[in-house]
């Protein structure tokens, strides 16, 4: 059976016929998009390029972006070795391993070899007939660099008839690595030939090599230096070997520059220059020939602690240079810019939508997580909002924010000493440029924001010197920007605690209109579908009624999501099988509930698996419209949410994206203390919604009054 009943899998299959194509910034783009649309979308390579021993690094990272849970090994068919040595035997293997995975998708992208020489036929004219043998329309993708329109319309003209003489057929062309200025004028001369036609510019970070990559080439050892730095790209090469004033003249952003070790004047001069302001940042400093600075130098670099990478190595100036110019960056699984990058330029010049209605591909209602986020972002991107991030000393909020505003997500405000911020942004390859940095600490907001404070505090005996005080902590000067309205939500949590994050939102923001419990949800994204828990991060022991409030949130939540709201009030018993008092409040709740939101589906109490598994709903409650199907899951206590949403996450190896607070005024989320970058970049998205939606929300209200 196929993922979409009698259905074959429809497969897409991207090809080139020269290398450095950019080929899998194509892949990439393509399959992200292809996996947020629906159904299970596998990935494919019927030549792996890997040697033996050694794992396909393209492969590595597309299976990460598949929804379908695939083996590595089962998503390749074939070695170049296995085509040297029979090239008729190994399209048999190919057709037979596509097939095994086929059968388990809706939908497979398939990535065509990289060229390295096939022997005869050409390897373009092998990669049709795969495509042909699989039945897949193929994606071509052309290297524009370096030509005219006129000559990539020549060379798709070509490819297209080699393709076609292989029995393939040709669904759309990518022109990659384009001139910026050209855009219009190559995909309209491709579009001549009769097929869909896109053009990518070219993006320098795309095949720029990180400074790890350089070190490997030039079997470098890190001389000095944030090793966390290695993963920063050198866009430029550049020798220094003119004097120090001229180097200084030439720096550019993320460039490397080459030096021996015994220029001490230049190796000085670099690693203050990185340091200081109106300089550019640079990727790094390699010093070759061998040698090692004198020892007063090496005593005075290492009192200084640069963080800035300075590798050392054997070759002379000449092989350095040469090395370090022909080193071609990767996109790999970790390469998380090269990824948003590539990701935001297939996003603004590739509608992916096209091509997908051409090959009439395989859609279905399953909501996979990679569906779920990627519809996050796009929610968040329709209605950009005003994000303050508190925490701009944490390395996790700036990469965060480098891939919030590489994909357009959110406008940003981060708090924190706006040199230390910038610095640091700097050295890790982050553009700030857009983005406000205050520092509370002596932003000319304090004395405004005390003044508020203060007459909100003035029940509890607040005064205006202590009100100074408080406001100046990342937590309060942050909310007191939301409850302004200087932005339009907030995240914290990565360095705070959650009582830190909380407490100023109970001072501040307070709760909605008849909504007496501030609670949480997580989105619990499983391999088909999306569930909500709730309260699993906030409320230890709620009463009937404050559960009842929790239920009503999180109804709310999940609808503002996307998410049907079909409630379930969980208990260790189903209806009215047990007693006791913890089944009782339940109970209680679930009557509350009922009375307060009587539109809402709400079942309860009711077991988790009488919940969620339809054939335990038939026999313990088969006329409930909720059991079987439900899609908001409330826990009695948090002791019970906190495990269940855990053990479901590592068990089930299932994406919890949370917590998400719920019944504030405004919105503001708590981040976990081992929050991940994705985690951040996924709740400042859902922040950035909720933001979208409390305007809706008031709009609506104000339409109301004046009618």
């Amino acid at each position: 059976m196929t993922g979409n009943g009698a259905q074959s899998a429809r497969g897409i299959y991207i090809a080139s016929a020269e290398g450095d194509t950019g080929k899998s910034t194509v892949a990439l783009g393509v399959l992200v998009r292809l996996a947020a649309t629906g159904g299970r979308v596998g990935i494919f390579r019927p030549i792996s390029r890997a040697a033996a021993g050694e794992r396909d690094y393209i492969l590595d990272l597309l299976v990460e972006y598949t929804s379908v849970d695939l083996p590595y090994e089962d998503c390749i068919g074939v070695t170049y070795d296995d085509v040297h040595a029979d090239p008729e035997a190994a399209i048999g293997e190919i057709v037979s391993r596509y097939h095994v995975v086929a059968e388990q998708c809706d939908n497979v992208l398939i990535l065509g070899s990289d060229y390295t020489d096939i022997a005869a036929p050409s390897e373009l004219s092998y990669n049709a007939r795969i495509a042909a043998n699989l039945a897949a329309p193929v994606l071509l993708v052309v290297k524009a660099l370096g030509r005219s329109p006129a000559e990539i319309k020549s060379l798709v003209e070509l490819l297209e008839g080699d393709i076609a003489s292989s029995h393939g057929v040709v669904a759309g062309v990518v022109a990659n690595r384009c001139d910026p200025h050209q855009l219009v004028e190559v995909a309209a001369s491709i579009a001549e030939t009769g097929c869909l036609a896109w053009a990518l510019p070219e993006e320098p970070l795309l095949v720029a090599p990180t400074m790890a990559e350089l070190k490997e080439a030039l079997d470098a050892t890190l001389y000095s230096g944030d090793s966390d730095l290695l993963d920063r790209e050198a866009i430029d090469v550049m020798v220094g070997g003119m004097t120090v004033e001229h180097i200084l003249e030439r720096l550019n952003e993320s460039t490397v520059v080459i030096a021996p070790a015994d220029r001490s004047d230049v190796l000085l001069s670099l690693v203050n220059a990185n340091a200081a302001q109106g300089f550019p940042r640079l990727a790094g400093i390699i010093l070759n020939g061998g040698l090692k600075p004198h020892p007063m130098i090496d005593a005075l670099v290492k009192g200084l602690r640069p963080t800035l990478p300075i590798l050392q190595c054997d070759y002379g100036t000449y092989e350095t240079a040469r090395l370090c110019s022909t080193t071609r960056g990767r996109i790999a699984a970790g390469s998380v810019r090269k990824i948003d990058a590539a990701l935001s330029l297939m996003e603004r010049h590739m509608m992916a939508d096209d091509l997908f209605a051409e090959l009439n591909l395989h859609f279905s209602e399953v909501v996979t997580p990679q569906m779920f986020e990627y519809q996050l972002l796009a929610q968040a991107k329709s209605d950009r909002q005003h994000i303050v991030l508190p925490e701009g000393d944490d390395d996790r909020i700036l990469r965060a924010a480098g891939r919030l505003l590489r994909r357009g997500v959110a406008q940003l405000t981060i708090l924190g000493q706006e040199d230390a911020v910038r610095r640091r942004a700097e050295e890790l390859g982050i553009d700030l440029s857009e983005v406000d940095i205050l520092d509370p600490r002596t932003s000319k907001l304090v004395d405004e924001f005390a003044e508020i404070y203060t007459e909100l505090r003035k029940h509890k005996g607040m005064t205006l010197d202590r009100a100074q005080e408080i406001v100046r902590d990342e937590s309060y000067f942050g909310t007191m920007m939301l409850h302004t309205g200087m932005v339009d939500g907030m995240v914290s949590g990565a360095v705070h605690t959650t009582a830190q994050t909380i407490r100023p939102a109970f001072e501040i923001i307070k709760t909605q209109p008849g909504v007496a419990t501030v609670s949480s949800v997580f989105f619990m994204c499983l391999a088909d579908k999306v569930l909500t828990y709730g309260d699993c991060a906030v409320v230890p022991d709620p009463t009937a009624e404050e559960l009842a409030d929790i239920a009503i949130s999180s109804a709310g939540t999940a609808a503002s999501f996307g998410i049907d709201p079909r409630v379930a009030m969980l208990s260790y018993s189903t209806g009215g099988s047990g007693s006791g008092a913890d089944v009782d409040k339940v109970r209680k709740a679930t009557e509350l509930v009922r009375e307060r939101a009587p539109e809402l589906l709400v079942e309860g109490p009711i077991q988790y698996d009488a919940a969620i598994d339809p054939s335990v709903a038939g026999t313990k409650m088969p006329d409930s419209p909720v059991a079987g199907q439900a899609t908001v899951l409330i826990f009695p206590d948090l002791n019970t949410g906190n495990n269940t949403y855990k053990a479901v996450q590592r068990s089930a190896s299932a994406i919890a994206i949370g917590p998400v607070l719920q019944g504030l005024n405004k919105p503001m989320n708590d981040l976990s203390r081992g929050a991940l970058v994705s985690d951040i970049v996924n709740t400042v998205a859902i922040t950035a919604i909720q933001a979208q939606n409390n305007k809706k929300a008031a709009t609506v209200a104000d339409a109301g009054a004046t009618a």
